[in-house]
């Protein structure tokens, strides 16, 4: 079954076992990993690969697990994305949805309407 969207991960760690087991949790399926790190999204991923053939000595293995990396999203991108969002108008509506998000995955249900589109 073939998911709607795309799948994000956010992570302080290069531990490519994590990674792995995320990719794993949603059955090989493409996901981006927004990674809280300055590094250069190339060096980020030399530094997963490198992990990878640390844990697994089957290149096929590792070519697998790194295909389905879609994107990696460090904090220079996040911030340029921002940027455009704000200048786009949309920041409002972020802020809304990553509300929403975490009331989700958290199991919180109390309303708060001072985040309304009226403003």
């Amino acid at each position: 079954m073939k998911p709607l969207g795309r799948f994000f991960q956010v992570t302080e760690t290069l531990d490519v076992r994590k990674y792995f087991l995320d990719i794993d949790k949603v059955e090989r399926y493409p996901i981006s990993f927004v990674i809280k790190s300055d590094d250069s999204v190339k060096l980020l991923k030399e530094k997963l690969r490198k992990g990878a053939e640390r844990q697994y000595s089957i290149k096929a293995i590792v070519k697998k697990y790194m295909g389905c990396i879609e994107e990696v999203i460090n904090i220079p991108i996040l911030r340029k994305r921002f940027e455009i969002a704000f200048e786009q108008g949309y920041i409002r509506k972020i802020i809304k949805e990553i509300v929403l998000q975490s009331k989700v995955e958290f199991n919180y249900e109390e309303t708060d309407d001072s985040w309304s589109d009226e403003e």
